[in-house]
């Protein structure tokens, strides 16, 4: 008790030292439990190693115990911990991009809810259902799926479940280009976060309200919401979601024309990301550093951070950065007149968007595929890539883009 209690504590300071001094307590805690032959000690304190694994965003290993605790479960006939296994590994799957797996877990996790008769849970699988169909790109089905949720939250008085589908429809409004359903639907939330004082959700939901804004270029009222977002974050030392507004702050002034600007943001939030161990989010934040530097006519130096987004990328699984990665490396390329390397590095990136189910950064590999062709003066390869690229800007609406290629077509 001693040592699952130590943990606990060092868990919720959710630092990277300290969640590592939590998995050794966890782990010494463990040793004894099996030595007592309690299961179901065992299945709890595997899952909390798992959480501890997850929260480091080391999924692979948070995988490992998650499916050791699964066996215990059942061993001690304890369905609703059966369910809570499935719940984590559908969400380590979904972290590591394997969506297919992800689902059928969270399928697994809600046919054991509905047959124990817990609601809340019930509504927790088909939003978390909802969040991977939302990582593949199929945002009309993750709204259904949230659309379901949301009901059956309120009907149990779940109020932070609320917040939290409101958000999530949002967010999937926003991908279908519905910025005004977006934000009356992230207005809810924020209205149900301040009566629960859930201070840290509506840091996230400032946040999302100032991506619609930063969408419909209305970028005064996105730069307003980030630093509401900002000034919460710092006020409730959540370093991690501080990293997240300085980011997304940062790509508004990239937006506005003001890279200089956008890169001493971004240079904020660098150290943060790795303080707090959020290896996705320094992937993000390299990428975006050398998005800046690329645009201040910096292309070696938006190399270097690149390189270093897509080695993080890799060595955490993170297919999803790799690929972005390996698309703005290509750009580079492109413009380094090295339209050979482009080429190789865009049919890198084209199975993992392809793999990951998303077709707008699809739809942009696909246009670097099709200019790296022209500029090697193939024009047939590059019509074919091209067309295939301006058939999917126009499946998800994707206007600039649209543009972009129709003029590079012009060029093939």
């Amino acid at each position: 008790e001693r040592l699952l209690g130590e943990a606990e504590q060092l868990r919720a300071q959710a630092t990277a030292a300290a969640l590592r001094q939590a998995i050794e307590k966890y782990n010494e805690a463990l040793a004894l439990l099996r030595k007592a032959e309690d299961q179901q000690g065992e299945a709890n304190t595997l899952n909390k190693i798992g959480a501890a694994y997850w929260q480091l965003n080391e999924n692979q290993k948070a995988l490992e115990y998650y499916n050791q605790a699964l066996p215990l479960r059942r061993a001690v006939g304890d369905r609703a911990g059966e369910a809570l296994a499935f719940n984590d590994i559908g969400t380590a799957y979904g972290q590591l991009g394997e969506n297919q797996k992800a689902l059928e877990a969270h399928n697994r996790a809600l046919r054991i809810w509905r047959e124990v008769g817990n609601r809340q849970n019930e509504g927790a699988s088909l939003y978390n259902i909802g969040v991977i169909y939302w990582q593949l790109g199929e945002y009309q089905k993750a709204l259904a799926y949230y659309d379901q949720a949301l009901p059956i939250w309120r009907m149990v008085g779940y109020r932070q479940g609320v917040a939290s589908a409101l958000n999530a429809i949002g967010v999937a409004y926003d991908r279908l280009g519905k910025l005004r359903e977006a934000i009356s639907s992230y207005l809810e939330a924020l209205a149900e976060d301040r009566a629960l004082r859930n201070r840290q959700h509506e840091a996230s939901v400032l946040g999302n309200l100032a991506n619609s804004y930063q969408y419909l270029g209305e970028f005064q009222k996105a730069l307003d919401y980030y630093n509401q977002a900002l000034a919460l974050a710092r006020t409730l030392e959540d370093r991690r979601t501080e990293a997240t507004a300085l980011s997304n702050a940062g790509v508004v002034f990239w937006q506005l024309g003001e890279p200089q600007k956008a890169l001493e943001y971004f240079t904020q939030a660098l150290p943060l990301r790795r303080a707090t161990g959020d290896r996705y989010g320094e992937v993000s934040t390299l990428t975006n550093i050398g998005l800046a530097n690329w645009s201040l006519d910096k292309p070696q130096k938006a190399l270097e951070y690149y390189n270093q987004a897509l080695s993080l990328a890799r060595a955490i699984a993170d297919r999803r950065g790799e690929a972005s990665a390996l698309n703005n490396i290509g750009t580079i390329c492109l413009f380094l007149n090295d339209p050979q390397k482009a080429l190789e590095y865009g049919n890198q990136a084209l199975p993992l968007r392809r793999t990951l189910g998303d077709r707008l950064g699809e739809a942009v590999t696909l246009s670097q595929i099709g200019k790296s062709y022209v500029s090697l003066g193939k024009p047939e390869q590059a019509f074919s890539y091209l067309e295939q690229s301006l058939s999917l800007e126009r499946a998800v609406g994707d206007k600039r883009h649209e543009q972009e290629t129709l003029q590079t077509l012009a060029r093939a």
